[in-house]
This record gives C-alpha cells, structure tokens and sequence, in this order.
C-alpha cells in the first residue's frame, strides 16, 4: 500500500471551494482504498487530504483521470501554496 498525508493552503475564502472540488475529483478512482479531505481545526486557509492507495503506481495514474484534472483546475483559482507532505506505508485499517 501507499500513503499520502498533505496540506494544502487556501485562501480563507476559497478553503469551502477546494474542499467541495477535491471530494468531487476523488469519486471512482481504481486503486483507491481511503481518500479523506479534512478542514485545519485551527488554520482557516488550511485543508489535509489523506490518501491510501493500493500503490504508488495507482496514485500518479489517478493524476490522469479527467475527474481529477477537473477537480484541480476547480480548485487552482483558490490555492496558495503547498503545505507539508508526508508519504506513508499504511499497514492496518479500523472501521469506524
């Protein structure tokens, strides 16, 4: 498997927008397991996506999907920059 964790700065006002556009984006991706988009509790211009893919492989081939390239270019007008990027290796999954 393989993890992504990382930020993405907005602006205040278009943090909503970026939100919307990424869950848009992230329907029906092959090789996904969890893709879970999460507003900072404490930074307003803040958003965190957490990514589990069954590979590396499946991630940089769902930069490809039309889905995706929408979703960025929905979400572009409001970013400001990149945050902190992490790659993991998940190992487990607990159903909530």
């Amino acid at each position: 498997m393989y993890g992504l964790i990382g930020q993405l700065r907005t602006t205040e006002a278009g943090r909503s927008e970026v939100v919307a556009a990424l869950l848009e984006g992230a329907r029906d991706m092959p090789g996904n397991v969890a893709y879970l988009v999460a507003e900072d509790a404490e930074d307003p211009a803040a958003v965190w996506v957490t990514e589990v893919w069954e590979s590396e492989a499946a991630h940089r081939a769902s930069l490809d999907l039309p889905s995706v390239r929408a979703a960025i270019a929905r979400a572009r007008p409001h970013l400001t920059g990149m945050g902190m990027r992490v790659v993991t290796r998940p190992v487990a999954s607990l159903d909530a």
